[in-house]
Formats: C-alpha cells, sequence, structure tokens
C-alpha cells in the first residue's frame, strides 16, 4: 500500500498539480470522497499541495504561485462534489435497495424510518463532526442519503465541516515543508481508531439487530 503510494500516487498528484493545478486538486478531493476505497487519503492529497504553496510554485491555470486559501478552497470544493455524488447514490439506488434487501443484513422498514428520524433531528450534527474523521468523512454520505437528509441540510454541514480538516493538513504540508509525507504518519493512530470505532458500531448493531429478533 505505501509502496504503491510513493511509485504511483504521489507521481500522480504532482503531475496534475503541474498540469492543471488547482483543479486537479479539487478532482481528486472529489475522487478521493466519492471512491473512499481508492488509496488516495487526503493525508497525502492535502499536504503535498500544502508544499506547492511552500515553494510558491506557480498554479498552471492562473500563472501565479499557490496559495494557501485557493488550495484550501479548490480542496473543499472537490471534498463537497464527492459527498454529494455518493450522497445521490445512496439516495436513488441504496434506499430502494436496503428496502428490498436489507433483511438479508437485518435491516427493515423499521430501521430506516429509525435512520430517517434520526437523521432529521442530529443529522446536521453528524455530518459537520463526521467530516473531520478519518474515513468516516466519506462513509456519512451513505446513511445521510439513505436516510433522505435533505440536500441543501447535507451540502451545507458537509461544506462547513471539511474546511477545517482542508485548513489543517494544507497547512501542516506548508510547515513540514520537505517533510510534508510525515503528515500522514502523525495521523495514523487517528486513523486507526476511527476504523476501531467503525467496527465497534457495525458489530453492535448486528448484535442487537440478533437480539431484537
Amino acid at each position: 500500500m505505501l509502496d504503491a503510494i510513493d511509485r504511483v500516487i504521489i507521481p500522480f498528484l504532482e503531475a496534475a498539480y503541474a498540469t492543471v493545478g488547482y483543479l486537479g486538486l479539487a478532482a481528486v478531493m472529489a475522487v478521493e470522497n466519492a471512491f473512499f476505497f481508492l488509496p488516495v487519503p487526503s493525508e497525502i492529497v492535502l499536504p503535498l499541495a500544502g508544499f506547492a504553496v511552500a515553494r510558491s510554485i506557480t498554479e498552471p491555470l492562473t500563472g501565479a504561485p499557490w496559495t494557501y486559501w485557493a488550495a484550501v478552497f479548490a480542496a473543499v470544493c472537490g471534498t463537497t462534489a464527492g459527498s454529494l455524488f455518493l450522497y445521490t447514490v445512496a439516495l436513488l439506488g441504496g434506499r430502494p435497495f436496503l428496502e428490498r434487501y436489507g433483511r438479508y443484513v437485518l435491516i427493515d422498514a423499521h430501521d430506516l424510518d429509525v435512520a430517517d428520524r434520526w437523521f432529521a433531528r442530529y443529522g446536521d450534527f453528524a455530518v459537520f463532526i463526521a467530516r473531520v474523521v478519518p474515513i468516516v468523512r466519506s462513509i456519512i454520505s451513505i446513511p445521510a442519503g439513505v436516510s433522505r437528509m435533505r440536500l441543501w441540510r447535507f451540502t451545507l454541514f458537509s461544506a462547513l465541516g471539511t474546511i477545517p480538516w482542508c485548513m489543517l493538513l494544507v497547512w501542516l504540508g506548508m510547515v513540514l515543508g520537505e517533510r510534508w509525507s510525515e503528515v500522514s504518519r502523525l495521523l495514523r493512530p487517528v486513523e486507526y481508531a476511527a476504523y476501531v470505532i467503525v467496527a465497534a458500531a457495525v458489530a453492535f448493531f448486528f448484535w442487537r439487530q440478533l437480539r431484537r429478533r
């Protein structure tokens, strides 16, 4: 995994930034959020952009040096676009799929109704907080779409929650300079904790469903 990032992902990102600049950053962040299972972590994408800012590299679309706020803006736009794609897929395909086949994974109409009510009440907070948690930051789009969270609310709180994450990682890339790749290592404990939380939540859900039945 790490070898693939060094040999493929980083050279690809450097080429994208050199060719289409901010647009490349936005596109990669969109893909990272829409297809969260791909090995294109924002812990690599954003610090590398911050390193470009630190070196004052010329951005090809504007002809001016990369700037911090422009990089953050591009990243937020791309992240939000990717989240909206995944949200739409979950809304249009996920809900009908679960209504028809959910019983095979212990999800019934009652569970969907409960999720609808929960997101109607706490969805804003859940989406906002999830956007700053690795792994969960992309996955949250799926239950939000399945639960039919209002589009404008999802978009607003997804974008707001994305801002601090993008600001932090771009800033770390600027501060660390040549050592920008260490950001991924520094955030690894948080990522592992997120894996544990997600696994525990899934295990608890199935345990509760089996017990209820």
